[in-house]
């Protein structure tokens, strides 16, 4: 009774802009005064302009007061030990998130304070282009209840049913659902400080190793690239998966400069001895259109492992990665030795050197621009630039 509100959203998505007149870049307009406390948004009815618009203003305020906020997913154990999950769209945030053996404390948005990790959000905003019961039955099961709200998904007007394999409309399809919704939830959306941080990228190059060590110096150096790939249909006018750096795996939400978030990152999983993993979800054994897409199985076992405390036991090997310098475990219960190193899953192995020195160079171009506002044990823990 007694909060004040200090944030005014007001989202008419039948008022278009003028972009000559506004000096915007399309009708569709998303302003931001942080001085009145001020939101205004219009020409979308896409929900998710609002809860990325208070994210935004989180990202502005919460940092310079020692709280970290994330575009993550987060999740707790039967331990009470979390993992936080860093992904763009389309990287398989949301989905490794959702694991029936773990608690989910949120999907998309949350904060790491001297407490631990806490949900900004009340629900999930899940993408469910192609969602199948078999592979996802939690958040399959939400698409059919009453009470989710469901964006750009094909019903057929006979039976009204969902077809959620039809992306006639865009593969940005949507379902917003509160998180009660999820069985399997952490009921007070809080954890402690986390034991595991997940970086997730869909390498469409199919070069990186499917699953990686970082040190904090890597960690804050992956956290500023940001490496992942767009995927058909997560962004307008996207029908092929290409290379992609997002700073801080959120950089259009994030209105500090980077290297901010990224200190603080460092400095909280160095204070409480966080292991940080570097998981592909994306292609093996070739590129996107040449080899195929690394099997949910392996990825989940992999993953699995990392959060059970399998891959930092005395009998785990790794060895580094010679184009990415990254820390590959030998071997991995449940997973095939062969693909965890990505040179073996390729038949041309010269291809693939070829294919890695080219993203290790794109890497680094992405890079450049946070160079001077890093550490030197940071610059020197990238991929090797020839």
């Amino acid at each position: 009774p007694n909060h004040v509100p200090k944030f005014t959203i007001i989202h008419t998505p039948g008022m278009l802009a003028d972009p000559k007149h506004d000096r915007t870049k399309s009708s569709t307009f998303i302003t931001l005064h942080m001085g009145k406390g001020l939101a205004l948004i219009g020409g979308t009815h896409y929900a998710g302009e609002m809860k990325k618009c208070i994210f935004t203003v989180m990202n502005y305020y919460l940092p310079l007061k020692g709280v970290l906020s994330m575009h993550s997913a987060a999740n707790i154990g039967d331990d009470g030990n979390s993992a936080i999950f860093f992904g763009l769209s389309g990287t398989g945030k949301t989905t490794l998130s959702a694991d029936e053996s773990r608690k989910l404390i949120g999907d998309d948005e949350h904060l790491w304070t001297d407490n631990g990790v806490s949900n900004i959000e009340g629900g999930c905003y899940a993408k469910v282009i192609r969602l199948s019961k078999e592979a996802e039955p939690t958040i399959w099961n939400t698409t059919r209840r009453f009470g989710t709200v469901i964006e750009n998904v094909i019903m057929s007007p006979v039976h009204r049913t969902l077809d959620l394999s039809d992306a006639s409309i865009t593969e940005n399809t949507r379902a917003a659902y509160p998180l009660h919704f999820v069985p399997n939830r952490q009921e007070s959306g809080c954890g402690g400080h986390p034991k595991n941080i997940i970086f997730l990228s869909c390498d469409a190059f199919g070069v990186l190793p499917p699953i990686s060590k970082l040190s904090p110096q890597q960690t804050e150096f992956y956290f500023l690239l940001g490496y992942t790939a767009k995927v058909a249909g997560t962004e307008l006018g996207v029908k092929e998966p290409t290379a992609t750096f997002s700073a801080c795996f959120g950089l259009p939400f994030m209105p500090l400069h980077p290297t901010v978030y990224s200190k603080l990152l460092r400095k909280k999983l160095v204070e409480h001895d966080v292991n940080v993993w570097l998981l592909n979800t994306g292609w093996s054994g070739g590129a996107y259109g040449v080899g195929h897409r690394f099997s949910i199985k392996h990825t989940r076992a992999l993953l699995a492992a990392a959060l059970d405390g399998l891959l930092t036991t005395d009998d785990i090997h790794y060895k580094k990665h010679p184009i990415f310098n990254l820390e590959m475990p030998t071997s991995c219960p449940d997973v095939p030795a062969d693909v965890l190193d990505p040179m073996n899953t390729w038949v041309d192995k010269d291809a693939y050197a070829k294919q890695a020195s080219g993203l290790a160079s794109l890497m680094h171009k992405g890079f450049n621009q946070y160079v001077e506002f890093v550490d030197d044990d940071v610059k020197i823990c990238g991929p090797i630039n020839e």
